[in-house]
């Protein structure tokens, strides 16, 4: 009886370490170990318990949207440092973080396994970082350190990306998405060179401002002291047209000559000009 019992427990731990569980969001990839039909089956297996017995293995593939993120510190996606290295068109160094998003074609996911043999931990740290790795260099490799720093760094990953995709897409895999996740380092000499040409743009931007501001304020204070020349022009002008008509007054009205002449006191100016607008009076002709 202990026998049976070991036996039929024995068996239910062989039948059990033979199962293979295909969950929600995978497909399973069917190999063939041995006999004439031997090798990878074309078409998927849905989720479901499959007994891999006789030399029959199932291969579970994820088909919905994997993430991964290769870092230069620990995490629990990437330990140790994992972060990408790569060069300028000048062989100036760069690094950084990056990640990926990905999912398998169901339809296509026997024809990935049968190219790599690889289950999905191989394949991210295997032909999915290596590719990936590959496209960022051929693309930083037409750039300078300055453009991968600033605005050129997102269309270097966008180059990746496009490079990576076109080339595991009809192998079955989709690269749905790859970025940076954190900004690019680079030597400390270029980061000191960029940042203090950055002062010195700001420094140019600020004092160019200044001298339109001081161009425009000597502008404003030259058309103001013009206009007050101006009006100083203009009240000469206007003081000395009112001298002329009084002028002209006095000499055409004899009136007003004489009313002078009654005021006289006698008392004769030291200087005396005389010409045709303003005569002199001859006192001799005033006294008879």
């Amino acid at each position: 009886m202990k026998k049976i019992t070991l036996v039929a427990l024995l068996a239910s731990a062989s039948l059990a370490s033979a199962c293979t569980r295909i969950e929600p969001g995978e497909v399973g990839v069917k190999v063939n170990r041995y006999g004439s039909e031997s090798g990878v089956e074309s078409k998927a297996v849905g989720v479901g318990n499959y007994f891999s017995l006789w030399g029959v293995d199932y291969i579970p593939y994820p088909v919905s949207t994997q993430t991964y993120t290769w870092t230069r510190a620990d995490s629990e996606t990437s330990p140790g440092n994992e972060e990408f290295s790569f060069q300028d068109r000048n062989g100036l160094v760069v690094s950084g973080d990056v990640t990926v998003a990905f999912r398998i074609n169901p339809a296509l996911a026997p024809k990935l396994y049968q190219i790599y043999r690889m289950e999905m931990p191989a394949l991210i740290s295997g032909p999915i970082r290596n590719k990936i790795r590959s496209e960022i260099v051929r693309a930083a490799s037409g750039m300078t350190v300055e453009q991968i720093y600033s605005t050129g760094k997102a269309d270097l990953i966008r180059k990746a990306q496009i490079g990576a995709q076109k080339y595991f897409s009809p192998r079955g895999l989709e690269i749905d998405q790859l970025d940076w996740a954190g900004p690019v380092r680079i030597p400390q000499a270029i980061t000191e060179r960029i940042n203090a040409r950055a002062q010195s743009e700001q420094a140019a931007i600020a004092a160019e401002a200044e001298a339109k501001t001081a161009e425009s304020r000597g502008r404003a204070a030259l058309a103001e002291a013009k206009a007050e020349a101006d009006a100083k022009i203009e009240r000469a002008r206007g003081d000395a047209e009112s001298i002329r008509v009084r002028n002209g007054a006095i000499q055409a009205n004899p009136a007003i000559q004489n009313e002078w002449i009654r005021r006289w006191d006698g008392k004769l100016p030291q200087t005396v000009y005389c010409s045709s607008e303003n005569p002199c009076i001859d006192i001799r002709k005033l006294a008879q």
